[in-house]
């Protein structure tokens, strides 16, 4: 069991629902080794060699579907008076209410084309974010992880990546932690370990969690989708990056 909720011990960075400085003030008050949550592209971060990098790869077909799921659970009233740049809309809005339909969201994140720092949740701008890190996998404080590989053998990457943070497990804990890192259990856990910052910016935790699995677009993406999304990542991607990002196994 960890000490306190995952949202408070490590709280995502660029979601500034907090001010920066309770963040700020709340890590340096922590004496365990840190984990900070961020999707900020790796070459926006400092570079320090105190620091292990861990940067997570995923399908960009599923990472599209996943967008769209999270984005209709977060509401957008509470979000948009905690950051102060909205007025707060009817109780309860979500941020589905903003949302095209899923056809219209998948066309309109396919042929975004403008600048993945203004949308980096695009297309182009999901690729040019996991190239940031993938540019930089040779570095010793730099790992990769993969969503499909993850899901596939969690034990197995647990314990790669505990080498890698050199951190000394006792062979008896190990069927413990995995089972607690497993879908279902942080699932049933998802008060205590959704990134909500326990501000209720979620309608509903466990929904954050929602399949655990690879492949969701299938079944939603058509063959036009298809072949539009082959010719723009092979416009936007080094084939070695889309070929991990589709399969994993770096």
């Amino acid at each position: 069991n960890l000490p306190a909720p995952l949202t408070t011990l490590s709280p995502w960075l660029d979601m500034r629902v907090r001010s920066a400085e309770e963040v700020h003030a709340r890590l340096a008050k922590q004496t365990h080794r840190r984990f900070i949550k961020t999707h900020t592209p790796l070459d926006g971060l400092p570079n320090d060699d105190r620091v292990t990098y861990l940067a997570v790869g995923r399908d960009p077909r599923d990472v599209v579907i996943s967008l769209r799921h999270q984005g209709s659970n977060l509401r957008r009233d509470v979000i948009g008076r905690l950051v102060g740049e909205a007025e707060p809309a009817a109780d309860g809005q979500s941020a589905a209410d903003g949302l095209p339909d899923e056809r219209a969201y998948i066309r309109r994140w396919l042929s975004n084309d403008e600048s993945p720092l203004a949308h980096l949740d695009s297309l182009r701008g999901v690729l040019w974010q996991q190239d940031r890190a993938w540019s930089r996998r040779h570095q010793a404080n730099v790992v990769l992880v993969h969503y499909a590989d993850l899901a596939g053998d969690l034990e197995r990457q647990m314990r790669q990546l505990a080498d890698r943070l050199q951190i000394a497990v006792p062979e008896s804990r190990w069927p413990v932690l995995v089972a607690a890192a497993g879908f279902d259990r942080m699932r049933q856990r998802s008060v205590d370990l959704a990134p909500d910052e326990r501000l209720g910016i979620m309608r509903d935790t466990r929904s954050f969690f929602r399949a655990g699995a690879s492949g969701s677009w299938r079944g939603v993406f058509d063959d036009d989708d298809l072949a539009s999304y082959g010719e723009r990542v092979a416009a936007l991607a080094d084939p070695d990056l889309a070929r991990w990002l589709h399969h994993g196994g770096a």
